[in-house]
């Protein structure tokens, strides 16, 4: 045994191999460039960070608010084409009325198909047709069709129902692609005598095309209607009329009556942020969207500027590190080269035990950049806070109106429900301008403040639209606050606008519906309840879907 352990004595009794090996790494590895690599490291990692959080909270806020406008621009055309295809049938029941009154005068009809095709727009053409389908006038008279008698689906379909009715999209006996609107003609004794119809041109310039061919959006932005069954009735691409839109999951929603926004693609693979609202009259849909490229090419463009005017400052901040770096390790630098010039061994322990500081600046950096990061944590909760919160009124948007949900709901806190809507809010934005428009918004949400409680929930859900939850109250008590709040708000005028009024839907969770979402939407029935009953005034919803 003793040979062995004698064998192993000379690499144990001299350090110089390792003291060579310190001379060789030290001067690589000294503190200067440590704190410098360091600095420029935590640099760049909460940089990215920050333009990563603020690219993320900024983009969902873009996505929502683009959804959100799409949605209630379909909304807006929905109602607006509803309101012409009503008027439309309308302008067919006051020549149905004539014609019936003149029993069916072949030049009385004619008279009234020219009539209604030269004093209106809203059709391409116009027809009267006796009981047995045998067409009695045309206008314009180049249809050609006078005196034949009609086998068409629109022609059928009016003959079987004797109603007024808006057709599905057929192929008329003059090969155009159309949709019929038609109403019967019933004569002074009630029999039965035919109708009268005019029709919309699908492929070729019409009302409809009039109505929808402009809208205020670019960047590849366009819209486009479909029927019942999917077909598209419009498109900004002609040649597409007719054809049948498959697998899109907004169109899928609005022919089953839904309305609301989406992100999808097209038929070409492009993402899109469609908004999308049914016209419930006819059961056909319009989507609105918009390149969801376009609507971030904004942010994107945002943050190479940051980027850019970020590099003289950082340039700077790296000089002035450096220059500080080099002070904090000019000692521990002249310490290492009188330990390189052969100290013995005690000397050079005795200076590494000097090196003390070295682990307290370590300590101290460690603890900087912890605070760096931390700053950078409040920043992100900042931002969280500012994507839950509507930027106009200070109330919660819709993203925070789901987490007070969700922390409602968890804690099985029963709450109640106000839907609020400011009356008439489209005749001071079109008579006073949408500054105004904006400047009663703040007032209503200001006046919500005022008389809510501290733990009351406040949210702006669109618009001139706004929620209230109530938590811990019953129904009565939530309809005496909403009562209290209408009629505060009716008493104080509102300069320039003068006397403004809301309606107020109430409802209640659990009471009215198990169902948190279920419970918001009853709020909202008790709001057009409100509505319909003559506006300002209070509405609870009487029972639960």
């Amino acid at each position: 045994m003793l040979p062995a352990f004698r064998l192993r004595l000379p690499a144990l009794r001299s350090p110089r191999p390792i003291l060579l090996r310190m001379r060789l790494i030290s001067p690589r590895l000294n503190l200067g460039k440590l704190i410098l690599a360091l600095a420029l490291l935590s640099a760049i990692i909460a940089l990215a960070n920050t333009l990563l959080a603020s690219y993320r909270v900024q983009r969902d806020q873009l996505v929502g608010n683009t959804l959100e406008a799409n949605r209630v621009y379909a909304s807006k055309l929905a109602e607006t084409t509803q309101n012409f295809l009503l008027s439309a049938q309308q302008q067919l029941a006051y020549s149905a009325t004539r014609l019936g009154e003149a029993d069916m005068d072949p030049r009385q009809a004619q008279g009234e198909a020219s009539r209604l095709q030269l004093q209106s727009s809203s059709f391409n053409s116009s027809l009267v047709v006796d009981a047995d389908g045998l067409v009695i006038a045309t206008s314009p008279q180049t249809l050609q069709l006078q005196g034949e008698i009609l086998h068409s689906a629109g022609n059928n379909a009016a003959l079987a129902s004797r109603q007024p009715m808006i057709s599905d999209p057929y192929q008329s006996a003059t090969g155009k692609l159309l949709v019929s609107l038609s109403h019967p003609i019933f004569d002074g004794q009630g029999r039965y005598r035919g109708y009268i119809s005019g029709t919309l041109y699908l492929r070729q310039r019409s009302a409809l095309h009039t109505l929808l061919g402009t809208h205020y959006y670019r960047d590849g932005s366009y819209l486009y209607v479909v029927d019942r069954h999917g077909r598209l009735l419009y498109h900004v691409e002609g040649e597409r009329v007719g054809d049948y839109v498959v697998g899109n999951p907004a169109v899928t929603a609005v022919i089953h009556g839904e309305r609301g926004a989406q992100q999808v693609r097209n038929n070409r693979g492009v993402s899109m942020l469609a908004g999308y609202a049914p016209v419930a009259v006819t059961g056909w849909g319009i989507v609105a969207q918009r390149p969801t490229e376009a609507t971030l090419q904004p942010l994107s463009r945002l943050m190479s500027a940051v980027i850019w005017n970020a590099i003289p400052l950082g340039v700077l901040s790296l000089v002035i590190t450096w220059w500080f770096a080099r002070r904090i390790s000019l000692p521990l630098w002249q310490l290492a080269r009188n330990v390189q010039a052969g100290e013995d061994t005690g000397n050079a322990i005795s200076h590494v035990n000097g090196i003390r500081a070295w682990y307290f600046e370590v300590a101290q950096l460690k603890h900087a950049v912890l605070h760096s990061f931390n700053a950078l944590q409040d920043r992100i909760g900042t931002l969280n806070r500012a994507s839950r919160t509507d930027p106009m009124t200070g109330l919660l948007n819709r993203r925070g109106l789901q987490h007070a949900l969700d922390a409602l709901q968890a804690q099985g806190i029963p709450f109640a429900i106000l839907a609020l809507d400011i009356d008439r809010f489209k005749s001071i934005n079109d008579g006073h301008g949408h500054d105004v428009g904006d400047a009663v918004i703040v007032h209503i949400a200001e006046q919500m403040r005022r008389h809510s409680r501290e733990s009351d929930l406040l949210c702006r859900a669109g618009g001139e639209e706004f929620l209230l939850l109530l938590p811990g109250i019953g129904t009565e008590p939530a309809r005496q606050a909403a009562e209290r709040l209408r009629q505060h708000i009716a008493d104080h005028p509102f300069a320039p606008v003068g006397t403004i009024t809301v309606s107020l839907g109430v409802a209640h969770f659990p009471s009215f519906h198990a169902d948190a979402e279920q419970a918001l939407r009853l709020a909202d029935k008790a709001l057009y309840l409100a509505k319909e009953q003559g506006r300002n005034r209070v509405i609870v919803y009487p029972h639960a879907d």
